[in-house]
């Protein structure tokens, strides 16, 4: 009995969305900078909808479900990542322009989005629900 309640709790763990991980430090002039020109409109695009903003403090220790990134060591750093696997990133940040062209090759290395959940499921390429 106990398999199958376990068995049965595995299959309604939904698909981890992508997320763009931004590691930052208090003390960034570039953080600061990406924020003022981007954190507020960032949520509102397609590439913000279809991978949310995560901020780590790179300062702290690394969080236990980030173990699969290679070590940061500058600040900004944006790390793609899907399903817990590093995709690609983004090292620094002097432009929007700069950083968009470069996010918009990261975002194109996704798998193909569910259009009606804004998740993918690859092993059966069906609506995760």
């Amino acid at each position: 009995m106990l398999r199958l309640i376990i068995f049965a709790t595995t299959l309604c763990v939904p698909v981890q969305a992508a997320e763009l991980v931004m590691f930052e430090s208090d003390i960034c002039p570039f953080c600061e900078k990406w924020d003022d020109d981007l954190a507020g409109v960032y949520p509102k695009t397609s590439e913000g909808k279809r991978a949310p903003l995560r901020r780590v403090d790179n300062d702290l220790p690394l969080p236990d479900d980030l173990g699969g990134v290679r070590p940061i060591r500058y600040t900004p750093t944006f790390v793609l990542v899907n399903e817990g696997v590093e995709i690609g990133r983004v090292t620094g940040y002097n432009s929007e322009d700069f950083f968009w062209g470069l996010l918009g090759e990261l975002i194109k290395k996704l798998p193909e989005e569910d259009h009606q959940e804004g998740r993918v499921n690859e092993n059966t390429s069906k609506t995760v629900e």
